[in-house]
């Protein structure tokens, strides 16, 4: 499929608690499939979490990024005002409330491609990268499986108003 350059969309996201497992790793080893491998062990394993707001969004949330690697969280959104039990080896993560320039990738495009029409996209708006521990995060629909080799998901990037 062609790359389709597309402007992206301005949204904004209240502040949420996400229950997941943390993965940590270089970017080679999330290109080997190590993220979908945590992906499908969280799968297995989300009847183990209460109160899941969006029970059909899988949440990949990527944090710290290095030259190296960073981390990424796989988790769904919980209800922040339940009492929440956290699963064994799981974490609860709080997402601050944001501004996010919001990009849908769909089969057949390339990843890179999709990411860095964004990040421009942000770079020609009125908008900047907020700079924050969070750097962006994907949401994947639950039904599909962690080892697409083509996945769709939205993308967001949390952003600010350039001053």
């Amino acid at each position: 499929m062609e790359q389709v350059n597309s402007v992206f969309e301005l949204v904004h996201k209240e502040a949420s608690v996400v229950v997941g497992l943390k993965w940590e790793g270089t970017f080679a080893e999330a290109g080997a499939g190590g993220i979908r491998v945590i992906q499908s062990e969280f799968k297995r394993r989300l009847n183990e979490i209460q109160h899941v707001l969006h029970p059909d969004e899988l949440l990949g949330l990527s944090y710290h990024m290095t030259e190296t690697g960073f981390t990424h969280y796989v988790g769904v959104e919980v209800d922040a005002g339940a009492t929440q039990e956290i699963p064994e080896g799981m974490e609860r993560i709080e997402v601050a409330s944001s501004h996010y320039a919001k990009r849908y990738h769909t089969k057949g495009q390339n990843i890179e491609a999709s990411y860095n029409e964004l990040y421009t996209g942000i770079g020609a708006s009125e908008y900047q990268l907020a700079g924050g521990a969070l750097t962006h995060y994907e949401v994947y629909p639950m039904t599909q499986k962690a080892d697409e080799s083509d996945p769709e998901f939205t993308i967001f990037i949390p952003v600010i108003h350039k001053s």
